[in-house]
């Protein structure tokens, strides 16, 4: 077995020591990220208030590209939290509906949602998994997402297709967490707010297609 170049072993060192630093980072700004989206959620459904079309619009397409562009300044961390509340804004509608069934299918997502980030997260991470072959499929369904969601805020109704969209929105979430994770374990992404806002997206989009593809077997739209 060859032996390493001193040089090679100090960079090998410092790149593990990065990497931890970035994944120490990012699951924090995400605890705190997930914290901002609940307390605004809590708000909302209080509120009972869904925010104006152009709003929806500016927050879906502008502010992840705003946090893209000022990831490395202190903006890109405030911006950050702006998206978590944005999130935990739109989300509020689905989850009054769903204390009006039955509040017990919020506890069960969670349940649902928690344990597959954790064993996800988990697996890249112990394996260090190389998952940058999602790619390409994340990109792709991306474009096809937000077409949905265009034509969904035009008034197009899907509701004939929500269990098909669920369940394709609960896997292309699982890919986004997979690609995430191992972008940030082998080093291929060195920002945590990146990072953190990406998870987070990923975890919201799986918390909310599972709480509803739960309400659609319960019996209710």
């Amino acid at each position: 077995m060859p032996l390493l170049a001193a040089s090679q072993v100090i960079r090998t060192r410092e790149q593990a020591v990065e990497i931890n630093s970035v994944l120490r980072n990012t699951y924090m700004l995400l605890a705190l990220m997930i914290a901002v989206c609940a307390g605004a959620t809590v708000i909302a459904v209080q509120m009972n208030w869904l925010p104006p079309f152009w709003i929806m619009l500016v927050g879906i397409f502008a502010l992840p590209f705003a946090i893209q562009a000022t990831a490395r300044s202190p903006i890109g961390l405030l911006l950050s939290f702006v998206y978590a509340a944005f999130l935990g804004w739109i989300g509020a509608p689905l989850i009054s509906d769903v204390l009006q069934i039955n509040a017990m299918l919020i506890t069960q997502a969670l349940g649902i949602t928690a344990a597959t980030f954790i064993g996800l997260s988990m697996y890249t991470i112990v394996r260090r998994a190389d998952f940058s072959w999602l790619g390409q499929f994340l990109t792709i369904s991306s474009f096809a997402i937000l077409g949905v969601i265009i034509l969904r805020l035009l008034g197009v109704d899907f509701s004939p297709f929500e269990m098909l969209i669920s369940a394709f929105m609960i896997i292309f979430a699982s890919a986004l967490i997979l690609f995430q994770t191992s972008q940030i374990v082998l080093g291929g992404e060195r920002n945590y707010i990146i990072a953190a806002t990406t998870l987070f997206a990923g975890l919201w989009i799986l918390f909310m297609y599972i709480l509803q593809f739960l309400a659609i077997f319960s019996g209710r739209e």
